[in-house]
């Protein structure tokens, strides 16, 4: 059986007890999390999130550049309100440059892949910081609160990410 019917068969188990179709916008919370795809991060569990409290936006690394679009559609016309960044602890965002993985796909694909920036990061803890600096510094994001933590992988544990220069 392939991945995509062992979701079909999951999903017919979901949907025969599913109970929340009368879920209304907006949302309870107004918010819109930023995390990374990473499948070892749950973020609903992580953060004691129940369907209909917030927007989860997923990217490789959970890079707010890379959310850009869902964020501003989010606030324009979803009504949210405050935006959480999440980043993780052992992120493969850490280990290659975009230099290496547009090489890769010359070499792998024969593809230029020169346009594309694939967002990795040296310090995971200072991607958090960038990456509410750079919202907080678009025309495009509402002045909304705007929080970061990392995710600890081992632990499951967060902790709030802030500048202490």
């Amino acid at each position: 059986m392939s991945v995509a019917e062992e979701f079909e068969v999951a999903n017919a188990e979901y949907a025969a007890s599913f109970s929340r179709g009368d879920l209304l916008l907006p949302l309870k919370r107004k918010v819109a999390i930023v995390a990374c795809m990473d499948a070892r991060l749950d973020s609903a569990r992580a953060l004691g999130l129940e369907e209909g409290d917030a927007y989860v936006i997923r990217n490789a690394g959970g890079r707010a550049a890379d959310a850009l679009r869902s964020i501003i559609i989010s606030q324009q016309l979803l009504g949210t309100r405050e935006i959480v960044i999440v980043h993780h602890t052992d992120c493969r965002m850490l280990t290659f440059t975009d230099e290496m993985i547009r090489g890769k796909l010359r070499s792998d694909l024969g593809q230029n892949a020169d346009y594309i920036a694939f967002l990795p990061f040296g310090d995971f803890q200072q991607s958090v910081l960038d990456d509410i600096k750079w919202l907080k510094e678009s025309l495009l994001v509402l002045d909304v609160p705007i929080t970061g933590f990392l995710y600890d992988v081992g632990t499951g544990k967060i902790v709030r990410v802030e500048d202490n220069v």
